[in-house]
Parts: structure tokens; C-alpha cells; sequence
């Protein structure tokens, strides 16, 4: 048995920031080296960031990767550095293609390249519009006398069989340590798949497996860490934490058996130490706290790596604007968040008092403007075009038309707007997957903002959420009338959301039937019965209903401003359907 000190990255990498990544990269791997690390492993295009996206068309972006790994490869001494990049392959097999590739840097230069050989095209993922795949299984490389195999993501979840090949092929070549780079999106229980998947592939090969993988937000995405340490019996035997960069060395134990290994020696030989480097598990954050991370970070970093000091949330009362200032809190801390007040004719008065009462609560700035005069002015402007009495939209007293109703929401959105414009202020709205998924939104009105907090999460999780984060506090941040309310938008006369929606409690499982599980919708009608909420129950209406207003409401989606996905199937890339759309 011997014993290898590995320094694991993770760390939170801006897209397209070449210098500062750089630096980071640099300045972790002197901090392993310090702390006795003979190999660090970086995550998935660390060099970039992930996803870099549309930048790898641009070949004036790869020169510029090139150059950055160039520098980082300078500053490494004796310590063997394993860095992602995109490389622009410039000769030999593959030239003028570009693979996503980890580099092998010791001793002040690039001294191997791997190549991804499996490229995913599914979900958020689509590596195989920019990089070619590579062929090979090595190379291979040794430190201290272990021999060393490269992968990257994908590269160990291979479909073919138990046993990922690209990772048995290294093995096989001679392998005793495989690392992992890794570039893995969060989605609610997606470690728990992880952690699985790399104790499978670790006890099968009977080698170590060390994963690594990114951490902090990306415009949609949320990378969530928990790199890993597997030892050779599949058991866990280190787990950085997660939703936080973290630079650890650890003490791998790495059973030793006669190799016939493929690479050359990338660092001098120094037996490690065990008992310095103890490995340590961190815990991870039960179901409903990894969520509120994950909303955490994104927001946190949305808005700083766009330049944002300060958001606004226009908070109504209800449940959804309360959640989102409170997240907003945790990201940014309360003196960077504003609360506004946007009260119409039909707003109530507890939800003017519990508005107040959440800014009191969180400690942020909190200020009220009346919409009324507004709203009047704009109704009497269009009241010229205005349509025949007794029609829908005639805007009788206790008739509040669909065309007024928007109005409101419009003109909140203009002062958000406002505001942002003179202040600098990122606003964050405050719609749902539930209100998305079947259009219960205002177009140019509650969707108009910068960054959509909870545009992955169902209604039922919205409130989930709310009460796990009212546990954690001295005292309650969102006010339990909040909580406990009837929701509704209020934009007329006594409205709740049941008037348009069936219960929350039916209408959540059922749009995750139709969006996240793909159902259609004869195959929902055939299993109406199980969409229920008391003594309410969907039938075949209601299904074709709720289908139909999810197909309709795509054109309001694309006009949507980005937010954290949490789910397996998030609107956007994990879901792209044509908005003029036959198919029913």
C-alpha cells in the first residue's frame, strides 16, 4: 500500500475570465504544494470556466486558453497540476479540432494531454456542437511511483456497461489512481448519483478514484462541489463541502501491484506522510437545505460575477416575493437588498402589513409606492379603445377585465425597472415553475427583471422551502400569515389563485407529469384519478386543460430572465419546445 497526497480544487470560476481563473488555479496549487500535495486536480475547463458555450467558436478565446494554461504550467515547481482547457489541436491527429481536455503540467511545463472521449448531448449539455472526441485511453502518467489515469466527467458514466471504458482501458494499461475532472451541474439529488456511480467504478476496477468537480454559479446552472475521494473497496473516503470552493490535501491510500505502466514519471519521487492528511467527509445538507445552497449561490453569484452590488424584490406579502427576499439576504446580507411595495386598489390590507413586516423581519430597506395614480392614468388613456360594456374586459366595478389586470403587473414592472435603471439594482422576480409552466404570469410585468429565483421550483417546494428557512431563524423572516394565506395575485376584486388554478397540491404533480417526467397527455387523461387534492380530483378536462396551457405559455417562457436550475428537467436548455407548435 502506498500513499499519495492529493490536493482536490474546487473552486468557483467565472466563464470567459481567463486571467482570474488563472490566478486562482496558480494560487491553489501553491497553497496544495504548502501543504504537502504531490498532484492537484482541478475540475472540468477550469482554465474557462464551464460552460464557456459559444466562446469556443471564437479562435482568438482558445488562443487566449492556450496562453492562460501556459502560465499556470510555468508556476508549477515539483507538484503535478491535472487542469482542464479546450484545446485547439494544431497538429497531428485531429488538427484544427477542438477537444475538451485536461493537461498534465509539471516541473514548468504541459508535459500530457488527455482528450474527453465521451462527449454529452443531453440535458444542459452540448459538447458535441463543440468538441470532437478523443480516441485515446491514456496518457498515463506517474507520481511517486503511482501510476496515474486522467478522465473527464462523462468519461465515467458510460452506458455500455457497469464498468465505464474509458476508466477499465486505463486500468488495464496499468492505472493504480484514476482522477476524475468534473464540471457537474447541481439537481436535487444529484450527489447521491454521484457518490454511487464513483463507488461503483472504484470497487469494480479496485483503484481510488478522486472526482473533482466545480463549484458556484454560471447564469442558470449551479455547481454544487462535493468532490470526492472513493478508495479501492468503493467506500467514501473524503467528500469536500458543498456549495463552497475548498482546497483539501488528502492522503490516498493506493494499493500497489505490479504495473506496466504507459507514461513517464511527471514528479520525483517522495513518500507521503498519511498521518498529517487525514481524510474528512463533510456532511451534506438534507434535501430541502441543498436547495436553498443552490438558490444561494446562484443569486450570490449572478450578481456579482454581472457586476451587481445591490438587488430589489417587489414583495406583495405573499409567499413567493417573501422567499425570494429571503434568499436574497443569505446571498447578498440585508444591507444590499431593497424591498418594494407595489399596492393597487385591490391589494388587501394584510398583505400591505405583511409586506412590512418581512422588510422589519430580514432588516432591508423597504419602501412603498402606490401604483393607483398610475394605473388610473393608463385606464383612462386606453378608455377611448376601451371594449363594449358587459364584455370581459369592460372594467366594471366587481368586472375586472384581463387587459386591467395586466396593467398592474405591467406597472409594477416599470417601477422595478425604474429603479434598477437608477440605482444599478439587479431586480429579481419572483415567479414559480408552477405559475410558468402554465403561463399564470404577466408578460413585461412580474417577468420583467434581471434573475428568477425560483423559476425551478413547484409551488408546494415554495412554501416547503419558506418554512425550513422560518426554522433555522431566532425568529420567523417570512411572516406565517404568508405561509397560510390563500395565495392570489390580487389584481381584482377578492381574487385567489384557486378562482384560474386547480389546488396546488394536484396541479404541481401534475405538471411535473407533463413536463419533467414527459408524460402526454392521453397518458396523464388515462391517470386522472391519481391527480387529487381532498375531495378534488382531476378529470380528462382538467388535464387537457393544464397540458394546453403549458404548450401555450412557451412564448412567455423564452421572454423569461434566467434563474438556478434545481430540477432534472428545467425550463430552458433541459427543455426545448418550438413555441409554434401542432402537436397535441
Amino acid at each position: 500500500m502506498r500513499r499519495l497526497l492529493v490536493g482536490l480544487a474546487q473552486l468557483n470560476l467565472r466563464v470567459g475570465d481567463l486571467r482570474a481563473n488563472a490566478a486562482a488555479i496558480v494560487a491553489a496549487c501553491r497553497r496544495a504544494a504548502d501543504d504537502g500535495a504531490q498532484l492537484v486536480v482541478f475540475s472540468e475547463l477550469a482554465v474557462t470556466g464551464y460552460p464557456p458555450e459559444d466562446l469556443l467558436l471564437k479562435p482568438a478565446f482558445l488562443r487566449a486558453g492556450a496562453d492562460a494554461l501556459a502560465e499556470i504550467a510555468a508556476a508549477t515547481g515539483e507538484v503535478v497540476a491535472v487542469v482542464g482547457f479546450p484545446e485547439l489541436a494544431d497538429e497531428g491527429p485531429g488538427a484544427g479540432a477542438i477537444f475538451n481536455a485536461a493537461a498534465v503540467c509539471a516541473r514548468g511545463e504541459v508535459r500530457a494531454v488527455y482528450r474527453k472521449r465521451l462527449l454529452p448531448n443531453y440535458s444542459v449539455f452540448d459538447e458535441q456542437r463543440y468538441f470532437a472526441p478523443g480516441t485515446e485511453a491514456g496518457p498515463l502518467f506517474e507520481v511517486d511511483g503511482v501510476t496515474v489515469g486522467v478522465s473527464i466527467c462523462e468519461d465515467m458514466w458510460s452506458p455500455a456497461g457497469p464498468l465505464a471504458a474509458p476508466l477499465a482501458e486505463q486500468v488495464e494499461l496499468g492505472a493504480q489512481l484514476l482522477v476524475s475532472v468534473n464540471a457537474s451541474p447541481y439537481s436535487r439529488g444529484r450527489q447521491v448519483e454521484r457518490e454511487r456511480q464513483a463507488s461503483r467504478q472504484a470497487a469494480g476496477l479496485g483503484v481510488p478514484l478522486v472526482c473533482v468537480n466545480q463549484v458556484g454559479g454560471q447564469d442558470d446552472l449551479v455547481f454544487d462541489g462535493g468532490s470526492t475521494v472513493t478508495g479501492a473497496d468503493g467506500g467514501l473516503a473524503a467528500r469536500l463541502p458543498a456549495f463552497e470552493e475548498a482546497v483539501r490535501v488528502v492522503s490516498v491510500a493506493v494499493p500497489i501491484v505490479a504495473s506496466a505502466s504507459a507514461g513517464a514519471s511527471a514528479a520525483p519521487s517522495h513518500q507521503a506522510a498519511a498521518s498529517s492528511h487525514q481524510a474528512a467527509v463533510d456532511p451534506w445538507p438534507d434535501p430541502t437545505a441543498e436547495v436553498w445552497q443552490a438558490l444561494v449561490v446562484a443569486t450570490r453569484d449572478y450578481a456579482a460575477k454581472n457586476g451587481f452590488d445591490d438587488v430589489v424584490v417587489g414583495t406583495s406579502g405573499g409567499v413567493d416575493s417573501s422567499l425570494v427576499a429571503a434568499v436574497a439576504v443569505d446571498a447578498l446580507g440585508p444591507d444590499r437588498v431593497h424591498a418594494v411595495s407595489l399596492p393597487s386598489r385591490y391589494s388587501s390590507d394584510h398583505s400591505r402589513v405583511d409586506a412590512a413586516a418581512l422588510a422589519r423581519n430580514l432588516g432591508i430597506d423597504f419602501r412603498t409606492i402606490e401604483i393607483e395614480p398610475a394605473h388610473a392614468a393608463l385606464a383612462e388613456l386606453l378608455s377611448p379603445g376601451s371594449p363594449p360594456s358587459g364584455s370581459p374586459s369592460s372594467g366594471r366595478a366587481g368586472d375586472v377585465g384581463l387587459t386591467e389586470q395586466n396593467l398592474q403587473s405591467r406597472i409594477r414592472g416599470v417601477v422595478l425597472m425604474a429603479l434598477s435603471n437608477r440605482h444599478g439594482w439587479l431586480v429579481l422576480t419572483t415567479g414559480n415553475k408552477t405559475e410558468l409552466s402554465v403561463g399564470y404570469s404577466t408578460l413585461y410585468g412580474d417577468t420583467a427583471g434581471g434573475f428568477s429565483v425560483i423559476k425551478d421550483c413547484p409551488k408546494l417546494l415554495v412554501y416547503e422551502l419558506g418554512r425550513w428557512r422560518n426554522a433555522q431563524a431566532a425568529g420567523d423572516w417570512i411572516p406565517e400569515s404568508s405561509l397560510t394565506k390563500p395565495p392570489s395575485a390580487e389584481l381584482s376584486p377578492g381574487q385567489r389563485d384557486d378562482d384560474h388554478l386547480p389546488p396546488y397540491e394536484l396541479l404541481d404533480p401534475l405538471v411535473e407529469g407533463y413536463v419533467d417526467a414527459d408524460l402526454t397527455t392521453e397518458e396523464l387523461v388515462a391517470r386522472a384519478g391519481e391527480f387529487r387534492a381532498g375531495e378534488f380530483r382531476a378529470d380528462a378536462e382538467l388535464v387537457r386543460r393544464i397540458t394546453r396551457l403549458v404548450d401555450l405559455a412557451e412564448y412567455k417562457r423564452r421572454q423569461s430572465p434566467p434563474g438556478p436550475r434545481i430540477s432534472a428537467k428545467s425550463f430552458g436548455k433541459d427543455r426545448r419546445m418550438p413555441i409554434t407548435n401542432g402537436f397535441v
